[in-house]
């Protein structure tokens, strides 16, 4: 059983608008989708679109702050607990109409007093963890390597396991970064292997420079290889950015049943 590739919209086809990477995901042959948030648009402009395409949307983010002015997520910071409850309520009302199983949780970037904040990232979690399961979703929360987001809060797996399990939320699970892993730590195979349980969602990227399978020093055929035999029946969202165009990009996914 091969992996199953989703595409993820806000790093590829961005040649396009963001509305048109739809059809454009479609047309290369992806069923599956995921990108970092839709709410900058009505939620049935987005749901009329995957329906339309035939396409699942499989992730998208909580809201995280104002991403445009370098924000990468407030769950960790003590003073905005209140706008991060109200993004959760919104974030459940996007995935309810786009029907998206699982929302994942960025931690955000954290200059000072990192008990506190780690103590506000596991109070914010298990309160997301609580509406979403009782909104029929799963959360997930991401380690994100400092190389690329200096001073993000959580950025090896090993701590967002720690976090997890203070949660303590049968809810809440670990977002693998492949990308993100190599760069902070490496190990990939035996980390996945000996955490695989706590697993709830995998992207993927080269190293260096954050572009597609076979351009760096990941061994993709021995990973997916390996994601395989240990029965990992998810979507493998594919957050890179082209190392050419996003269809002269593709070309490593042919040996692996994709016919994008």
């Amino acid at each position: 059983m091969m992996p199953k590739f989703a595409a993820n919209l806000t790093m590829l086809f961005t040649e396009l608008p963001f509305l048109d990477r739809f059809e454009a995901a479609a047309k290369a042959g992806f069923t599956a989708i995921e990108f970092l948030f839709p709410y900058d648009y009505e939620k049935q402009q987005i749901a009329d679109l995957l329906q339309s395409h035939n396409l699942k949307l499989i992730l998208h983010n909580l809201p995280a702050g104002n991403w445009a002015a370098g924000e990468r997520g407030i769950a960790a910071h003590p003073s905005r607990v209140n706008e991060f409850r109200e993004g959760v309520a919104r974030a459940i009302d996007y995935a309810t109409t786009l029907k998206v199983p699982q929302l994942n949780c960025l931690a955000g970037i954290v200059k000072d007093n990192p008990t506190e904040a780690r103590a506000t990232l596991v109070e914010n979690l298990r309160y997301a963890a609580t509406e979403l399961q009782a909104a029929g979703l799963r959360l997930v929360v991401e380690p994100v390597n400092t190389r690329d987001i200096p001073g993000f809060f959580v950025n090896r797996t090993d701590q967002a396991l720690a976090i997890i399990n203070d949660v303590a939320h049968e809810n809440l699970k670990l977002q693998y970064d492949i990308y993100h892993a190599q760069v902070m730590e490496g190990n990939l195979a035996e980390t996945i292997e000996k955490h695989f349980e706590k697993i709830g969602h995998l992207q993927l990227a080269d190293n260096p420079g954050r572009h597609e399978p076979g351009t760096g020093e990941i061994n993709y055929d021995y990973l997916f290889s390996h994601i395989d035999r240990l029965g990992y029946t998810g979507w493998i969202g594919c957050e890179y950015k082209p190392a050419a165009t996003t269809l002269e990009g593709f070309g490593w996914l042919k040996p692996h049943g994709i016919s994008a």
